[in-house]
């Protein structure tokens, strides 16, 4: 962050002050000799800064005994306010560095324990609403902003921020890429996407990428970057107000479940080897009936995807089942997919 930006309101507060006493003493020692002496500003303005600093030039023109007894008077208040001034404004520039570098140590440590993470590169519009979903499931991740002020505005919201460029490898190293589970690109310039997704794909052959695509020929070099999925929000913008005119049943049942307000939603839960359910029958499970949940699909280990599956699919150990339902409902179904037999 900028020196500015590091300096604690303590810090502020007392090099305002100090700054607004340094003002006050030049206009003071500049009203004081031309009302004193009868000089100009500009000669009444070049005394005091040569008083305030020292430099002992001379008067400009010979003083008065009243103009003397003045001069004495304001050296020692001038002086007095100019050394405080300094004082604290390298006070406060000390302590800004000995915090930035105190924080800095502290957020290598809190790097240094991540784990199966997620990385947010960007927190323009689309990265802060990633930013708000994760904070709502309650995921643990850490954002990469460079921009000051969207980088304060995140660390309000109690979430982790590194303030450097996602396109460095050693930006990527600091956020965890080799031990996180994702990584979202959502830089707002396509070539910028890129670069981060050939960056982490090389540092993380297993990283789960989701890449943002500004233009819409940018999903092919997305994905040959490296990129796992690529979502263009034109695209995507334009297909649902095009849903909403033409089928708007459908466009109002898609937002309820999208609305935070609303405890329904999609999730995709892993079938464990040792889960009770799997090698059982859908319809021979509690998921529909007491869970009230309904799979939508099943996506097998391979990667072939059944959609709406009937109640005598099997259910197989590595398989994800996709599912929609309450929140709490589905957290029964997480513990049920991994509880063993």
């Amino acid at each position: 962050m900028s020196v500015v930006t590091k300096l604690t309101n303590r810090s502020r507060s007392r090099l305002a002050y100090s700054l607004a006493a340094l003002t006050g003493a030049v206009a003071l020692g500049t009203v004081g000799y031309s009302i004193v002496e009868g000089w100009s500003l500009a000669d009444s303005l070049y005394m005091t800064v040569m008083t305030v600093t020292t430099v002992g030039y001379g008067a400009p023109r010979p003083l008065s005994s009243t103009g003397q007894a003045f001069t004495i008077f304001f050296m020692i208040v001038g002086v007095g306010t100019a050394g405080y001034a300094l004082s604290s404004a390298v006070q406060a520039l000390v302590q800004a560095e000995m915090l930035a570098t105190f924080g800095a140590r502290r957020r290598h440590r809190e790097m240094s324990k991540l784990h199966n993470h997620f990385i947010i590169c960007g927190a323009g519009r689309v990265g802060m609403r990633i930013v708000r979903e994760m904070q709502h499931s309650g995921a643990s991740f850490v954002v990469i902003e460079r921009d000051a002020q969207k980088a304060a505005a995140i660390v309000e919201r109690g979430a982790r921020v590194i303030e450097k460029d996602a396109t460095l490898e050693e930006t990527l190293r600091e956020a965890g890429v080799e031990r996180a589970r994702g990584l979202a690109a959502c830089l707002s310039d396509d070539a910028e996407n890129v670069y981060v997704v050939l960056t982490a794909r090389d540092l993380n052959r297993k990283l789960h990428i989701v890449a943002r695509a500004v233009e819409e020929q940018a999903e092919t070099k997305l994905i040959k970057a490296g990129a796992n999925r690529v979502v263009a929000p034109t695209i995507i913008g334009s297909h649902r107000m095009a849903q909403a005119l033409m089928k708007p049943a459908v466009a109002d049942f898609m937002d309820s479940i999208a609305a935070e307000n609303l405890d329904l939603g999609f999730e995709q839960v892993e079938v464990a080897p040792d889960s009770t359910i799997a090698g059982r029958k859908l319809r021979f499970t509690n998921i529909r009936s007491d869970l009230d949940i309904v799979i939508v699909a099943i996506r097998r280990r391979g990667g072939e995807m059944t959609f709406n599956p009937s109640g005598d699919t099997v259910i197989e150990a590595g398989d994800l089942l996709i599912a929609i339902g309450r929140a709490d409902a589905l957290m029964e179904l997480h513990q049920l997919a991994l509880s063993a037999r």
